[in-house]
């Protein structure tokens, strides 16, 4: 990637009692005080003819100290919100006490700023019912007036370079989200942008960047601020996660603040340093502890918070409690703030799910700003690091299916049981038609849950549907704990009566599904692989196709492993003509089933048994877990 730096930012010097690193850029106490004995800039009010308006209109320009007409500039244009007009900027922001001052220290390139109105109507005072439609929609049309009208006049009357690379645009609420829309939307016309506490007419990230190797291509800087406090944080965090899933190199900074100039002012002081200049994206780690909430946070809970470093921030009131912890595999002690608040920062995380647990007193508990799942044999919360692959599962404007949870009462384990299942788009509609089915079971220590909510099994297999990349099929993710609990003979041989008497017959009775071995797949992960070896390979006249994610016999498996392999070697030529595919994958070497699985393949290289090995790096977690079912599925039912 050339030239390109595209920063989403918001920054958090000291997030709800977290102290951020020293190293966090923030504004110098004093920056928007009038200093004297520097050169001052000069700023002066301008009329210009818009044939989009029809009227003459005002905008205040600033040149900056030194200013001459024998030199050429860059410019920033520089927009208000909804409340405001031209004199917004200098009548609260005081941008030309602050340009002074970092022009004194050295920290600018010389540039001429336009504060213009930015709402585009005769009548374009602040005055009266200022939500009016027609004065909201001054604020669209513009986009018209800017690029036809003002950008021409200032490049005719001051001596400005006149191509993409120096021209800005950025604003303030209102004014942000016609930067992001306008900026973004002409490329052509503006290579830097920046979003200060950007408002609801912010368009969807999606129309925004609807290219995002193209934007990368053209645009510099990308700059989208916000206060920690501000109740508009949420279209900046949209855009953050979209240009995210996209692997669009980005910082997301987070600011202490509400909607008000303390946090524009800053962010003015911030994004001028950037303008006109190389950026090096090896510093944008100086921007410290600034955190977005999580995806997997419930409806309105703040925290826990992500970092761009993937470190988490966690928050929790408990003000009887004499210790607090975040156990994530590794423990973190939380420190006790004022008023019972517990904080504390991880290490950096390794991208995809995890799950966690908070420890009071010594006690586990769920952390009720967080989802919670079934996960290590109860349930737990979770946190979704964001994953730079998994554009294959993001929410996508396409036919979506749907999954759905049903019981039925086994006569095998004298039990009531549930499974989820996945319909495909037009399952309710296509009524004749019949489907392929792929059982798909969950790891150990999870249920059948695992698939229908970590896995994200329905986006994935929306979006492949969609793309042509797999057959519209269902997907029943069972519950593969059975009564008699363990890793043994007993267990195993209870889920595979219980797959075959139960489950199956149900499936087949109560949806539209084939029933002939090539329309169906079993696959799990982990304890699922396991299962998936033991039912499957008994019953390849049953399943055509098999997958084992992050699996292998393991030790003390081992009499059921050498018994499994004299009835492949007893059965080759059967299992050979009936098993169309044998996928294992796994999550690279950093896998816990690693070894056991390569001990395996070399039992079945030695039966020539037909298989595809892939890796997928992640060791034995989600994320490898979600990309085997991507893989997996495109292999299915293809003649």
């Amino acid at each position: 990637m050339k030239n390109i730096t595209i920063i989403l930012v918001c920054a958090l010097a000291y997030c709800f009692g977290v102290q951020a690193q020293s190293s966090i850029p923030h504004s110098q106490a004093g920056f928007d005080v009038e200093k004297t004995g520097i050169a001052q800039g000069k700023i002066e009010t301008v009329t210009y003819n818009s044939k989009t308006v029809g009227t003459k209109r005002k905008a205040l320009v600033y040149t900056p100290p030194g200013f001459s007409k024998s030199k050429k500039y860059p410019v920033l244009y520089l927009l208000h919100g909804i409340g405001g007009d031209e004199l917004e900027w200098f009548n609260n922001g005081k941008p030309q006490v602050i340009l002074d001052n970092l022009y004194a220290e050295g920290k600018l390139t010389p540039m001429i700023v336009v504060l213009p109105n930015g709402r585009a109507i005769k009548d374009d005072r602040a005055t009266g019912n200022i939500m009016a439609p027609d004065k909201v929609e001054g604020f669209a049309i513009f986009e018209k007036d800017l690029l036809n009208n003002l950008i021409p006049f200032i490049e005719k009357t001051y001596p400005v370079i006149k191509n993409r690379e120096s021209r800005a645009i950025a604003g303030l609420s209102m004014g942000g989200g016609q930067s992001l829309n306008f900026g973004l939307g002409n490329l052509d016309k503006f290579a830097w942008v920046g979003g200060f506490s950007s408002a609801p007419n912010t368009k969807a990230p999606e129309v925004l960047v609807p290219n995002p190797e193209a934007t990368k291509q053209q645009l510099k800087l990308l700059w989208i601020s916000c206060g920690d406090n501000d109740n508009l944080m949420s279209f900046s965090e949209r855009t953050h996660l979209y240009l995210q899933q996209h692997r669009i190199p980005h910082i997301f900074y987070v600011e202490p603040g509400g909607h008000d100039f303390n946090v524009w002012k800053n962010d003015l002081y911030l994004f001028s340093q950037l303008l006109f200049k190389p950026v090096d994206t090896s510093s944008f780690d100086k921007y410290g502890l600034h955190g977005t909430r999580a995806e997997s946070n419930v409806r309105n809970s703040k925290y826990p918070q992500l970092t761009a470093d993937h470190r988490a921030i966690f928050r929790i009131k408990a003000p009887d409690a004499q210790k607090v912890q975040i156990d994530l595999g590794r423990k973190y002690d939380m420190v006790r703030q004022e008023g019972g608040i517990w904080e504390t920062v991880t290490d950096s995380l390794g991208e995809g799910f995890h799950y966690y647990s908070l420890l009071i007193d010594g006690v586990a508990v769920a952390d009720p700003g967080s989802e919670t799942f079934y996960g290590m044999g109860r349930m737990a919360s979770g946190i979704e690091v964001p994953f730079k692959g998994g554009e294959y599962y993001a929410l996508k404007d396409v036919p979506h299916g749907d999954i759905r949870m049903k019981r039925y009462y086994s006569e095998v384990s004298r039990s009531w049981r549930r499974f989820f299942v996945y319909t495909p788009a037009g399952y309710d509609t296509h009524t004749t038609e019949k489907y392929p089915v792929l059982y798909l079971l969950h790891g150990g220590g999870e249920d059948e849950r695992g698939w229908a909510t970590q896995g994200k099994t329905d986006l994935i297999m929306d979006n492949l549907i969609a793309e042509g990349k797999a057959k519209p099929m269902l997907i029943i993710m069972l519950d593969g704990n059975m009564a008699s609990a363990g890793f043994n003979a007993g267990a195993l041989k209870a889920f595979e009566a219980e797959l075959m008497q139960a489950i199956i017959p149900f499936v087949e009775k109560n949806y539209r599904v084939r029933k002939e071995p090539d329309s169906r797949a079993l696959a799990g992960l982990s304890m699922g692989g396991i299962q998936t070896l033991y039912a499957g390979l008994y019953h390849t006249d049953m399943f055509a196709h098999l997958g084992v994610f992050s699996s292998g016999w393991l030790p003390f498996y081992q009499k059921i492993a050498d018994d499994q392999y004299e009835f492949i070697s007893k059965n080759k030529a059967a299992i050979d003509s009936q098993l169309r595919l044998l996928w294992i994958a796994m999550g690279g070497k950093e896998d816990i089933a690693y070894q056991n699985c390569q001990n395996m393949l070399k039992e079945f290289d030695t039966l020539k048994l037909k298989y595809t090995y892939s890796e997928y790096p992640g060791g034995h977690t989600w994320p490898v877990w979600r990309n085997n079912l991507y893989h997996f599925a495109q292999l299915l039912f293809n003649k």
